[in-house]
């Protein structure tokens, strides 16, 4: 589990290709690797990893096609700049929200508005998360916790501060670039929640084209 607090910026080194797999180097002066063991995690860009190799200043992580597919990941060459977190431990503080390291879906910004104190960056999610992203709730974008500060059907916006923008990949957005978005896992166990009895019942197929086509309802 993360709390979306970035400890350090990281440089992708290389992205090996593994078959199935990818092999990714992450490296970064900031970060302390002092108290990393293999197999432990650390979220880059708000992706959840297992780290299989390290030394004092980078790590390596597998990454799945699958997880290639669905996060900003296909986008990442080498020299691309990430955010890291290391897992938090049960004494550190909670200085966000809970985060996994699950990314729900990617999400892009579609506007940049630069204010003398702060910067208002509007962020369009996929449809399928929207009804998840509230006015003043938490969101996670590429690992960061952030407090949504309005709301416009699909799109949001954030009010980011200048540390903020310093000290994460934030301050690299322009419009266009596609970022990883995690909802707050509350939103979805409340979601489950209110089903009641329900949730223990199967999930029916609706009828949409693709049935009546295959049921032999609508002719080729």
């Amino acid at each position: 589990m993360f709390t979306g607090i970035i400890e350090a910026l990281g440089t992708i080194q290389k992205l090996d290709n593994r078959g199935k797999d990818i092999r990714l180097t992450v490296s970064s002066k900031h970060l302390d690797m002092s108290d990393v063991a293999l197999g432990d995690s650390i979220a880059t860009n708000g992706v959840c990893l297992t780290v299989t190799d390290f030394g004092d200043d980078y790590y390596c992580a597998d990454v799945s096609t699958e997880t290639i597919k669905l996060t900003g990941f296909k986008h990442y060459r080498a020299g691309s700049t990430v955010n890291l977190e290391k897992a938090m431990r049960p004494t550190d503080r909670f200085g966000g929200h809970i985060v996994s390291g699950h990314v729900d879906g990617v999400g892009e910004v579609s506007q940049i508005i630069k204010h003398t104190d702060y910067v208002e960056i509007w962020v369009k999610a996929p449809e399928a998360i929207a009804k998840y992203i509230a006015h003043k709730g938490s969101i996670t974008v590429d690992g960061v916790s952030l407090t949504v500060n309005k709301v416009n059907g699909a799109e949001f916006m954030l009010w980011i501060i200048p540390h903020t923008l310093k000290e994460t990949v934030l301050g690299t957005y322009k419009v266009g670039t596609e970022v990883n978005l995690e909802v707050d896992v509350i939103a979805r166990y409340l979601e489950r929640l209110m089903l009641g009895d329900k949730a223990a019942e199967p999930v029916e197929k609706g009828i949409d084209m693709a049935f009546l086509a295959e049921n032999g309802f609508l002719k080729k």
